[in-house]
C-alpha cells in the first residue's frame, strides 16, 4: 500500500503537482494519464522512493516493485535467469545450495550436512524449485527466449533487457499483495508478449500504478484513472476504468462548456442593465449589486482549459549527398565472444531512399544502426560511407544524450554552430521552455528526452536519418508530429520501428529482415511482422 499525503512534486524550481493526497490499497490498478513532461514519471519516482516529495509525505507499505522507463540492470555480468531470481533473493538462496551439495559431496561430514541443511531451508524458504520453474513461465510470457536465459545481461539488445526487468518486477510480485509501478511497460513487446502482459496486469492481487500510450493495455487493466493537469499543477481523480474516464471525460467538457455560456450570458445581461441603472441614483445600489452578481456568476466558473502545447516537431532540410550516400558489406557483429549477432549483412541506402529493419528483439536491429552511425566498429566487413554523406541518429536508448548536461548543453552540443538564441528558439518549438532548458538531461521523463534528441537533428543537415523506435514514449500529439515530419522528409531514411503508425508515415521501399539479412521490396504482407517483431 502507499499513502500519499499534502505532497507536492517538483523538478528543480517547478511546481509540477501540488497538495496531493490519496491512497493506493491492493485491488486498485491506476493509469496515470497526461501531456508529455506533466510529471507521470517524476510522480512514480516519488511513490517509488526514488526521489523525495517537496513537501508532505509518501509512506510506502509492504513489497513495491518498479519498472523506470530508461530501467537499467544493477550488474551487466549477471546472467539472465539470476537477474530475475534474484528479486527474490533465489539467486544468492540458490548459489548457497550449490556450494554446499559441492562440499558436503567432498567430505559428508556432520557440520557439511548441517550446511547443506540450512542452505536448502533457505532456498526452499524463497520458493525453491517451483519459484524457478514460475520465474521461467514469466520470462516466457514477456518473450524472452530460452537460449538467452544463461546469457549475461550485458550482452544483451536494448529491448531484451528490457524485458529482463519486466520479468524481474512480475515474478517479485507474481501472487502477491505488493504494488507494482510501471512506466511504459510493453515499450519494445511484440503483440503476442503484449497480449500476455495485458493478463497477467488486470489478474494482480495488488496495487498497480501505471503510465502507458498502450489504449489496449490501459482498457483492459485500469480501474482508476489519475489525469495529471499541468496548468492546475493538480491531479484529477476518475474512479473508473479506462472506457467510463474518456466518457466522463467527453461528458465532463461538454458540462463546463454549458455551464461557462449559460454564465458568461447571465452575466452580460447582468451587466448590461447594471450599465443602465447606476446613473440614476435611485437605482445605483442596485446597478453596484447586480455586477458584482455578475462578477461571482463568472468567478464560480473553472478555468478555462487551454488546449495542450504541440511541439512543432521538423527534420532537417538534408544536405546534397551522392546517389548512394550510406552502404555497408559484409557487417559482422558479435558481443562478449559469443554467436554473432549481425552475420554477414548487406545494404545499400540509396539518396531518398526508405527502408524498414525488421526483426525479433534481439535480432540486432539496433546494432545495425549503432553500426551505421558510427557508433560502434564491425567485427568484420565494412560500412561505406559515401560523398556528402551526413547521418542524423536517433538512439532507442537515448545514448546520444548527456545525462549530466542540461537541454540546452546537449542541443548545443548537437548543433555547435548555432546561436544562443537559436538553440533556445529551437528547444521552444520543441516545448522546452523556460527553466526547462537548464534541466539536466537525465531528469527528463522519456517522452522529453525523445523530443530532445529529435531537436538535435533539426539543424544537422542530415541526409540520412537512422531512427531507432522514434515513436517510443511520445504522447499521442507528439507521436502525430513525429510521424508528419517523417513522412515530409526528403532525404533517406533507415528506421527500426514496432509502431504500424510508422510504417504508413514512413512509406517504405524497401525491408531488410534480420537476423538473415535478407533484402526485400516492400509489401504489405510484411505489416504483420511489424507488431510481431
Amino acid at each position: 500500500m502507499i499513502t500519499v499525503r499534502g505532497a507536492d512534486v517538483r523538478v528543480g524550481a517547478r511546481l509540477l503537482l501540488a497538495d496531493l493526497s490519496f491512497h493506493i490499497v491492493p485491488g486498485d490498478r491506476i493509469g496515470l494519464v497526461g501531456r508529455n513532461g506533466a510529471g507521470k514519471t517524476t510522480l512514480l519516482d516519488t511513490l517509488a522512493g526514488l526521489r523525495p516529495p517537496a513537501a508532505g509525505t509518501v509512506t510506502r507499505t509492504g513489497d513495491v516493485g518498479h519498472l523506470a522507463q530508461d530501467s537499467r540492470a544493477a550488474d551487466p555480468g549477471v546472467s539472465v535467469t539470476d537477474r530475475i531470481l534474484s528479486a527474490r533473493g533465489l539467486d544468492r538462496a540458490a548459489r548457497e545450495l550449490h556450494a554446499a551439495s559441492l562440499a558436503l559431496g567432498e567430505t559428508p561430514d556432520e557440520r557439511r550436512m548441517a550446511a547443506y541443511a540450512r542452505a536448502e531451508a533457505e532456498f526452499e524458504a524463497r520458493g525453491g524449485y517451483a519459484a524457478e520453474a514460475e520465474a521461467a513461465r514469466v520470462a516466457a510470457g514477456i518473450g524472452l527466449p530460452t537460449e538467452v536465459m544463461g546469457r549475461a545481461v550485458g550482452t544483451l539488445s536494448g529491448g531484451q533487457k528490457r524485458r529482463v526487468e519486466l520479468a524481474r518486477i512480475l515474478f517479485a510480485g507474481h501472487g502477491g499483495t505488493g504494488t507494482l509501478l510501471l512506466d511504459e511497460p510493453t515499450n519494445h513487446l511484440d503483440a503476442d508478449s503484449a497480449g500476455w502482459l495485458r493478463g497477467f496486469l488486470a489478474a494482480h492481487r495488488g496495487g498497480l500504478v501505471l503510465i502507458s500510450h498502450d489504449v489496449a493495455l490501459l482498457a483492459e487493466t485500469v480501474n482508476r484513472v489519475f489525469h495529471l493537469d499541468p496548468q492546475r499543477a493538480a491531479v484529477d481523480v476518475h474512479n473508473t476504468t479506462w472506457a467510463g474516464y474518456l466518457a466522463q471525460r467527453d461528458a465532463d467538457e461538454r458540462r463546463r462548456t454549458r455551464e461557462r455560456a449559460n454564465a458568461e450570458r447571465k452575466a452580460a445581461t447582468l451587466h448590461a442593465q447594471a450599465e443602465k441603472m447606476k446613473s440614476r441614483v435611485a437605482t445605483a445600489t442596485t446597478a453596484r449589486s447586480m455586477a458584482r452578481r455578475a462578477d461571482r456568476l463568472l468567478d464560480g466558473l473553472d478555468p478555462v482549459r487551454q488546449a495542450e502545447r504541440v511541439a512543432r516537431i521538423r527534420l532537417p532540410e538534408p544536405a546534397p549527398c551522392g546517389r548512394m550516400p550510406l552502404g555497408a558489406v559484409s557487417l559482422v557483429r558479435s558481443y562478449g565472444g559469443g554467436r554473432p549477432v549481425l552475420d554477414g549483412i548487406d545494404l545499400a541506402v540509396d539518396r531518398g531512399s526508405r527502408l524498414v529493419v525488421l526483426g525479433l528483439n534481439g535480432a540486432g536491429k539496433s546494432t545495425l544502426l549503432r553500426l551505421l552511425a558510427g557508433e560502434e566498429e564491425p567485427d568484420a566487413g565494412r560500412v561505406v560511407r559515401g560523398h556528402g554523406l551526413r547521418t542524423g541518429y536517433f538512439a532507442q536508448e537515448h545514448e546520444t544524450l548527456d545525462a549530466g548536461r542540461t537541454v540546452r548543453a546537449n542541443l548545443a552540443a548537437a548543433a555547435p554552430h548555432l546561436t544562443d538564441g537559436e538553440v533556445r528558439q529551437v528547444l521552444g518549438a520543441f516545448l522546452f521552455r523556460g527553466d526547462d532548458a537548464d534541466k539536466p538531461a537525465g531528469v527528463l521523463s522519456g517522452g522529453e528526452k525523445t523530443r530532445l534528441a529529435l531537436a538535435g537533428l533539426v539543424h544537422s543537415g542530415a541526409n540520412v536519418l537512422l531512427l531507432d523506435e522514434p515513436t517510443n514514449n511520445l504522447d499521442p500529439a507528439s507521436r502525430d508530429q513525429v510521424l508528419a515530419a517523417v513522412g515530409t522528409y526528403p532525404g533517406a531514411i533507415v528506421m527500426v520501428t514496432h509502431d504500424e503508425g510508422a510504417i504508413d508515415a514512413l512509406r517504405p521501399d524497401r525491408v531488410l529482415l534480420l537476423p538473415d539479412g535478407d533484402e526485400d521490396l516492400w509489401s504489405e504482407e510484411y505489416r504483420d511482422l511489424v507488431a510481431l517483431a
